[in-house]
């Protein structure tokens, strides 16, 4: 199974909230930091921002915060809905499947079940749990080695 880049971005954004919660940042920011187009990560906050995961401060002193705090923020919950579907065979989609074994093929049954472990997993992980260490990320974001961490 594999995540979008939309989706990886959308985590990348909220774990780069969640290190700078004591301010607001700006998407020119965190596109600096990641080395990811400003455009894109602009769609990636609008979404994120009208699903409540982050906050949207306009003005000339404004920027972005999360929405909740890191420890409420269910990475299962972000990646449903940011990924478009989870469909991962054709037999997923009824409408596009053109398979012709399908009424007899028990793979999709299976693989039904693993892509609910797969997001079952990711139900027991708050965003709190992928910054255990702030000071070392908020260092690596400022493009410093990691090698050199203080």
């Amino acid at each position: 199974m594999q995540l979008t880049a939309y989706t990886d971005y959308a985590l990348r954004v909220l774990m780069y909230l969640a290190v700078h919660e004591e301010r607001l940042v700006t998407i020119s920011e965190m596109a600096t930091a990641y080395n990811i187009s400003k455009n894109h990560l602009m769609k990636i906050v609008h979404q994120l921002g009208q699903k409540g995961f982050i906050e949207t401060i306009r003005g000339r002193s404004g920027g972005l915060r999360l929405g909740q705090p890191p420890t409420q923020l269910a990475l299962g919950q972000i990646v449903r809905q940011m990924e478009p579907h989870f469909n991962i065979v054709e037999c997923f989609e009824p409408t596009t499947n053109h398979c012709p074994i399908t009424p007899a093929c028990g793979l999709a049954r299976v693989l039904v079940e693993a892509r609910d472990a797969f997001l079952a997993v990711l139900d027991r992980y708050t965003l709190a749990d992928l910054i255990p260490d702030k000071h070392a990320l908020a260092y690596l974001f400022e493009g410093r080695s990691s090698h050199a961490l203080p």
